[in-house]
């Protein structure tokens, strides 16, 4: 059997195991430590704009922690992206708040603008106006987010950045995950780059940061006792993981760069395939490469042909709203991200591919 080629694995820098043995000789495996501060450290550098960083177990947790302290309560309403992966709206429930979905547009196959608005009305005149909005930054592509954030302080809605795949990506030179009230980024195994699970929550201010902390930390007080006056949670990140993270942000720059190569290769090689450009404002660490069919039938000839040759794919996300956990919350819909998943493929594109995997892929995708 031919090598198996997948959709976007780990690629470690080599300095992990370096990373990890000083966690080691120090003792410190628990949530918190040194490695966790340093983590912190290196990811508000890289995203600037003297933005305040808290590493957590997973970009999951990160949007939980940024309802929480946005005040979304047990059945207010929140805006949520329905073109987006599972996680993004299942912190809303945690909450035990209502989604309430909206569709994409075609320039990004982000929050389409135009039906955020309606939303937002329809929601005021049902009698209860949303108490934040999620959108998402889809495959690593930032979304029209002036025109989103435009919409959402006409009417006071905060705005949660959901960049969990796209760290390095930028919106009119700002590093995507800083543009909203809050943002996250996940580190699961599959993103570019990778602490084996893990995630992180962006804010610009250091008070939010301080109470992040501290939820995430059971909400224990400064106290002789173990004081606890309000529910908290496990949500730190490990020090073992956060080694990780230290090593992996070596390499970041890079992994930005081969994914971008990636999309261009593909673009060049399979003109008859229709690929998502960036906009004039937008800069995307191409996080996954996606393509997108005439036809379901073109699309599912593709994906199952790779799959024969060994060569992880997949189609495009299910949209939320169309989800059986779904599918009864409200929704404002146009059928981009129905059409998107329909017609839409992931291709390969992690930042280890070789040449040799790249022209593979290639020569069965032109086969079929």
């Amino acid at each position: 059997m031919k090598s198996r080629i997948f959709l976007s694995p780990p690629h470690m820098s080599g300095f992990e195991s370096d990373f990890i043995k000083n966690a080691f000789d120090s003792n410190f495996v628990a949530p918190g430590g040194e490695n966790v501060n340093v983590f912190e450290d290196l990811l508000e550098d890289f995203v600037g704009e003297n933005n305040h960083v808290a590493v957590l177990n997973s970009g999951t947790s990160a949007l939980h922690l940024a309802l929480i302290m946005l005040n979304v309560e047990a059945d207010d309403e929140v805006i949520c992206q329905s073109n987006s992966f599972v996680a993004t709206a299942n912190p809303i429930l945690y909450q035990g708040a209502i989604p309430v979905f909206v569709d994409s547009e075609m320039d990004t196959y982000n929050m389409c603008p135009i039906l955020l608005k309606e939303a937002i009305i329809g929601r005021i005149q049902n009698g209860k106006k949303p108490k934040a909005i999620i959108m998402v930054h889809i495959y690593g592509m930032p979304c029209k987010f002036d025109e989103i954030k435009g919409i959402a302080d006409s009417y006071e809605i905060p705005v949660i950045e959901d960049s969990a795949e796209a760290l390095g990506s930028k919106y009119k030179s700002k590093a995507c995950g800083t543009l909203g009230e809050c943002g996250i980024f996940s580190f699961n195994g599959n993103k570019i780059i990778t602490t084996s699970a893990g995630g992180a929550l962006v804010t610009k201010s250091s008070d939010l940061k301080k109470r992040a902390l501290y939820l995430a930390s059971q909400a224990k007080l400064e106290s002789l006792d173990y004081l606890h006056e309000e529910i908290g949670y496990n949500y730190r990140m490990s020090n073992i993981l956060a080694s990780i993270g230290i090593a992996q942000m070596k390499v970041l720059n890079n992994h930005i760069q081969k994914r971008r190569e990636n999309f261009d290769f593909y673009q060049k090689s399979l003109p008859n395939l229709e690929f998502l450009p960036e906009t004039s404002e937008s800069f995307s660490n191409r996080w996954l490469t996606t393509a997108v069919l005439e036809t379901n039938e073109q699309r599912n000839n593709i994906i199952n042909g790779l799959r024969n040759e060994n060569i992880e794919c997949r189609p495009m996300w299910k949209p939320l709203h169309t989800q059986p956990l779904y599918s009864d919350f409200p929704k404002y819909i146009n059928g981009v991200s129905e059409d998107l998943n329909k017609r839409g493929i992931c291709l390969p594109s992690g930042s280890n591919l070789t040449l040799d995997d790249l022209e593979r892929i290639i020569l069965a995708v032109s086969s079929i």
